[in-house]
């Protein structure tokens, strides 16, 4: 047994190093485990979020937006280039510095708030004690007074298509291909699939996207969704419905992928294949048999409405816990954990908790859809407005999509805000402020928007509501 702690994290992603920071600040003696190892083959903090997921996939995607904006949007601001070329080696170093600043940020705020890092894998035992075997395989063991389980996600492996080299790869493969691939498939419609697809396809590959579901993403607005999915067709992006893969063969001549769609078998050769089907917790191994804390049927650590195990004093955040599989909802997970251990009432409000697609358009959403009230019986008006009808979306050449609001038919509080356009993923901020403080329509009716901003969009939407958006022809609400 080495030092004992008041707090050991295990698991250093968005979740963890926030929830260890925060015990930190509260004046606890905070231990975290990580057992990341970069792509330098350096241990690293962060996890998959900054690692290989939120951080370097934004890289990537702003990165293909400004070629794509250069290559077929700029002739009409009078502004044309001769020889565009992409060096892709160097989009992906760009990528990787700016993890490897973000990462090496939390290291020094680690070390600026005291809290020990131990390098390795953590394994929950009895009794609140932590196994960490580090990388060489030597085996440590610590105590706590609490412990917060923040092992997160990893992503679903498809028995029929196992990862294969350079060519068969997780979302995590695709974002450090250093040429790109003539034709590429995808298999998964959500947010991950959509958002690689976009990068590559920005950058010249033609795209195939292969949906089981019969909707287009099926947990976003109707509306909003089919708006996307309309500009998404227009963009070259080819996205198949109601199509289940049955096998995938890698050959000399590429990637063959057999589904089954509403006409029947089909095949689809492709360069690479990107399988992004979802995720799962990373709770293997993680739990002592005899540590009293549970997982349910999918793997995910059970725990009571405050984030506590059967265990009192350990805990259970983010990914491998039920609900959204969000970096900021982990995160605030993690500080209501470290305040709540210090005896404070921290509060999350989970219908507060806005959903981003950072696409092109981008895709947001905060509080409830429409099937969503309409199965709780729910009464409630709507209110939409067009990016077209906005004068800095058109102005920026990005006048398509609309912000919709849901609002209750009786009280007029606001229920939901759905966004498909530009800058959706900073104005549903707006939104969450809205919803989380309880605002009316008619209070962001009443308020006064800046102009020329695409956040007016938002205004004429609460007026919407009301059947009298000033800059829109629509029906008065009775």
């Amino acid at each position: 047994m080495t030092d004992k702690y008041d707090v050991i994290v295990i698991g250093a992603g968005p979740g963890g190093y926030v929830a260890a920071i925060r015990c930190a600040q509260l004046g606890l003696k905070t231990a975290c485990v990580e057992e990341w190892i970069n792509k330098q083959q350096k241990p690293a903090l962060g996890g998959t979020c900054l690692n290989v997921g939120c951080i370097p996939s934004k890289a990537l995607l702003e990165s293909s937006e400004r070629f794509e904006e250069i290559a077929k949007h700029n002739a009409d601001h009078g502004i044309t280039v001769d020889g565009l070329q992409i060096d892709v080696a160097k989009m992906v170093a760009r990528k990787d510095k700016i993890v490897n600043q973000l990462t090496g940020g939390i290291e020094q705020l680690f070390k600026a708030n005291g809290i020990t890092w131990l390098q390795g894998r953590g394994k929950l035992l009895a009794g609140k004690q932590v196994e960490v075997t580090a990388h060489d395989g030597t085996v440590a063991t610590h105590a706590a007074d609490n412990v917060i389980i923040a092992v997160g996600s990893t992503p679903i492996e498809l028995p029929i298509a196992k990862w294969l080299d350079t060519r068969i790869v997780d979302s995590a493969g695709a974002l450090d291909w250093e040429t790109v691939p003539e034709k590429l498939g995808v298999i998964g419609a959500g947010v991950i699939g959509l958002e690689m697809g976009s990068v590559w396809r920005r950058l010249g590959s033609e795209v195939v996207v292969i949906e089981a579901m019969d909707d287009f993403l099926g947990a976003a607005d109707r509306d909003v969704a089919k708006s996307a999915q309309m500009q998404f067709k227009k963009q070259g992006l080819d996205i198949r419905l109601s199509s289940k893969v049955a096998k995938v063969e890698a050959g000399d001549n590429g990637i063959t992928v057999t589904y089954n769609d509403p006409k029947g078998e089909q095949t689809l050769l492709v360069d690479r294949l990107i399988v992004a089907v979802g995720r799962k917790s990373n709770t293997a191994g993680v739990l002592a048999d005899d540590c009293g804390v549970q997982l349910d049927e999918r793997g995910r650590v059970v725990i009571d409405g405050h984030l506590q195990t059967a265990v009192p004093g350990v805990y259970a955040i983010g990914d491998c816990v039920v609900g959204p599989m969000l970096a900021h909802k982990a995160s605030e997970e993690g500080v209501l954990v470290a305040e709540q251990i210090v005896g404070q009432k921290p509060h999350i409000n989970y219908d507060a908790i806005p959903w981003v697609i950072y696409t092109h358009p981008e895709i947001a959403w905060v509080g409830k859809t429409e099937a969503e009230l309409k199965a709780a019986g729910v009464e409630y008006n709507v209110g939409s407005f067009p990016f077209a009808a906005n004068g800095r979306a058109k102005a920026m050449d990005q006048a398509d999509g609309l912000v919709k609001v849901l609002a209750d038919a009786n009280t007029d509080r606001i229920l939901g805000v759905h966004f498909v356009g530009p800058l959706a993923s900073e104005l549903v901020g707006q939104a969450v402020i809205a919803i989380e403080t309880e605002c009316s329509a008619e209070d962001l009716a009443r308020m006064t928007f800046a102009h020329p901003t695409v956040s007016e969009a938002i205004h004429e939407a609460m007026l919407a509501v009301d059947g009298r958006a000033l800059h829109a022809v629509g029906k008065k609400r009775k």
